[in-house]
């Protein structure tokens, strides 16, 4: 680690970083960790934080006592977290010069945390490399922005651009419409080329004011830490113009959800080519095993893909969304769609994730599920010919209760992920869940209050 720990010692010397924000992901997403002088990170060369972090809920709470106690020690000891000298980003918003380092965890022994989502992600890319095989991904990242609200009872409303006035109607794919925020998307796009960001198009889509971003293609793991930044600074850019940006899977009642599609592909690391097309320019039977992966293990592993109640109000028939794991060429109906594309740029886009789904996840699951095709064999069915929403796939779980049952009771999902990370996660989201059912809504007072 000396050489490259060097490398990131010049580099923070370099640019007079004199803050260093120390950061794991926790299972939502959420950057958690340490700020240090840079003298006291160079000198310790990383930090230790309490393993139970990434066994709490998006509202802070933790898991009950005896899922707990079963998974971590009596004593909640620390986890050793170590900096990736690859994974650095400057702040661009920070007052004083400022960086963020994304670490990876360990225990005592310097074995690699089960629980962390980056080491979930770095062990499916392991199955991978094993194969002599590098998945290539390219996210799409959906977002609303909205006017700032204090009050969370209160609906959403539609940001005003620079004419003063709020969108009315659907406006996909208008110039003019994201020409309206041009100042924030003009920081957007500084801020993310100083922190190395591999940004790709801007797109304004279905819902007033939701936008999209595309990633370039290339490494996963790379491509989930620039996400998890990418996220943070998409808010404080928001923030700055006075908006908010949410990454909400459906934060708007009666409007398209966000998504975070996934393009996927696969490589063979010996010959750099890649191994989803024929020579012919087909379809190769890898890449038919991979989308019957997807299709088979999908619905098991959905909680990774929509990991939120929210999550399942994205999931309607035309509404953009995927209701289903059909697959079918050129086809946004479906919950696979395989693009019209050169051999070389042969993929498949998976269409479930949601926006509010942890990147390092996310990627991890729609990996494994298509390299689980790959080992097995796994056949596709026959690809959608025309519209797919009438195939609202039974497989596929309609709510966050019956979807962690399915990932709890899958063995093959325990072999490859391990029981420790499997049961820690279904535990930190069924105890969000009961969090959820303890607030009475605003459509129950409305329709139950003086009805029933």
């Amino acid at each position: 680690m000396n050489a490259p720990f060097d490398q990131l010692s010049t580099w923070l010397k370099e640019h007079r970083i004199t803050e260093v924000e120390c950061v794991i992901s926790d299972l939502t997403g959420i950057a958690r960790g340490k700020i240090a002088p840079t003298a006291k990170f160079l000198h310790e060369r990383g930090m230790r934080l309490p393993e139970s972090v990434l066994l709490q809920t998006v509202t802070g709470d933790y898991v009950d006592d005896d899922i707990y106690y079963s998974l971590l020690d009596a004593a909640d000891i620390d986890m050793v977290c170590r900096p990736d000298p690859t994974a650095v980003y400057q702040i661009p918003w920070a007052i004083e010069p400022t960086a963020i380092v994304i670490h990876d965890t360990f225990d005592k022994h310097g074995n690699p945390i089960e629980l962390s989502p980056r080491n979930v992600l770095k062990k499916v890319l392991k199955l991978y490399a094993d194969k002599g095989w590098q998945p290539i991904v390219a996210p799409e990242m959906e977002f609303y922005l909205t006017q700032r609200c204090e009050d969370p009872d209160l609906p959403l409303q539609v940001p005003l651009g620079r004419s003063g006035r709020a969108e009315s109607g659907r406006q996909s794919f208008s110039i003019d419409a994201a020409n309206e925020f041009d100042p924030l998307f003009e920081d957007v796009y500084d801020w993310c080329e100083l922190q190395g960001l591999d940004l790709d198009t801007l797109i304004h889509e279905d819902g007033p004011a939701q936008m999209e971003i595309n990633f370039r293609h290339g490494d996963a793991l790379d491509l989930a830490d620039q996400i998890t930044v990418f996220k943070r600074t998409m808010r404080e850019a928001a923030l700055k113009h006075n908006v908010t940006a949410t990454f909400m899977a459906k934060p708007i009642t009666d409007e398209p959800g966000s998504a975070m599609h996934l393009h996927q592909s696969v490589i063979d690391i010996a010959t750099g080519k890649p191994i989803f097309a024929n020579e012919d320019g087909q379809m190769s039977e890898l890449f038919l095993h991979h989308i019957g992966g997807l299709q088979k293990y999908i619905p098991k592993l959905l909680p990774m893909f929509a990991p939120n109640v929210n999550s399942f109000r994205r999931f309607l028939p035309d509404t953009s969304a995927p209701v289903n794991v059909e697959w079918g060429e050129e086809n946004r109906t479906a919950g696979l769609r395989v693009p019209t594309s050169s051999p070389e740029a042969m993929r498949v886009e998976n269409r479930l994730p949601g926006a509010d789904a942890n990147p390092y996840l996310a990627i991890a699951a729609s990996l494994l599920c298509g390299y689980i095709g790959m080992v097995e064999r796994i056949e596709p069915s026959a690809p959608v010919q025309g519209r797919a929403y009438e195939r609202r796939n039974l497989r596929l779980p309609i709510t966050i209760e019956d979807a962690l049952q399915h990932m709890e009771d899958c063995e093959v999902v325990q072999q490859y992920l391990g029981q420790q990370f499997v049961q820690g996660y279904v535990a930190v989201k069924r105890a969000e869940h009961e969090n959820f059912k303890r607030v009475i809504s605003s459509w129950e007072r409305e329709f139950l209050l003086l009805s029933v």
